[in-house]
């Protein structure tokens, strides 16, 4: 692995042991994160508290990842993101269920600290694995797409 791999790979390991001055350490100054769903960008403060936060939710969670791609100051990381909801999660009490989610990040290193991050996480297969979101059934796929083409059964009542 090259210097900015390295780098990267050492920001997730000390996510995952909740070393959040370590992982502000690694931060530059003018850090900014865009992070899927949120509709703000986070700067290194906001970006080390969610952490914070998404940490105590999930206590013993851990990133694994496949080979680090990089691409002159750019490291992409695919993998998942593996836990235990153990704490509040942006409002939902502890359900003591475990994840397993996909996650891609793309982090920018310059001068041996990270200058920004992407982050996508399947954030509804998280909520289905909560139990927050229900997944439909057959049945009711059926019935929406015959709604949708205009297939309606007659019902006939016997006199």
């Amino acid at each position: 692995m090259n210097n900015n791999q390295n780098i990267i790979i050492k920001l997730y390991e000390t996510f995952d042991r909740g070393d959040f001055k370590a992982v502000k350490d690694l931060l530059s100054e003018n850090f900014v994160a865009h992070l899927v769903g949120m509709s703000a960008t986070l700067d290194r403060d906001k970006f080390t508290e969610f952490g914070t936060k998404f940490r105590q939710a999930f206590p013993n969670g851990h990133h694994n990842f496949d080979r680090p791609i990089s691409d002159g100051d750019r490291v992409v990381t695919c993998g998942t993101f593996t836990g235990t909801h153990l704490g509040n999660f942006q409002g939902l009490p502890a359900t003591g269920r475990s994840v397993t989610i996909a996650v891609m990040h793309i982090d920018r290193v310059i001068d041996g600290k990270v200058v920004e991050h992407w982050g996508q996480g399947d954030q509804a297969g998280m909520m289905r694995q909560l139990g927050i979101i229900a997944v439909p059934g057959i049945g009711l796929f059926y019935s929406a797409l015959r709604q949708r083409l205009g297939i309606v059964k007659q019902l006939t009542v016997d006199s």
